[in-house]
């Protein structure tokens, strides 16, 4: 098996020893994305929309890099803080998968990393 290491600075890095994505076996594994602006330890301004797209859009760069789409997406999974903010995180959620969306997951967590609302991670193929 080989295990390729993905980093772009088109997104955050991470925060501790881990990476931003792993491509193995044709897979590409994302760490979760939190809504972090690239190139800072800033948090974009708003509500669970706004985190959401950030999240998302830190996702895309990812796995560009890792050379594939959201469009190759199979899984998701999103942690939000409070489930209260399932159906606004949605609406925003659907307009990154617009058609055959990927199996997903989403759970509430009881903190996420710097007081986000929302992470998400994503599983691909090449």
């Amino acid at each position: 098996m080989s295990k390729t290491v993905i980093h772009t600075e088109k997104a955050p890095g991470a925060v501790g020893p881990y990476s931003q994505a792993i491509v193995a076996n044709g897979m590409v594994f994302t760490a979760g994305q939190v809504p972090l602006i690239p190139g800072t330890k800033s948090l974009v301004a708003g509500g669970i929309q706004e985190q959401t797209r950030q999240a998302l859009e830190n996702v895309k760069a990812v796995l560009e890099a890792a050379g594939t789409s959201l469009e190759n997406v199979v899984k998701t999974t999103v942690f939000l803080s409070d489930m209260n903010n399932f159906a606004a995180m949605n609406e925003v959620y659907a307009t990154f998968f617009p058609q055959n969306p990927p199996a997903r997951s989403a759970v509430q967590a009881a903190r996420l990393p710097l007081d986000a609302l929302v992470e998400i991670e994503t599983i691909a193929v090449l």
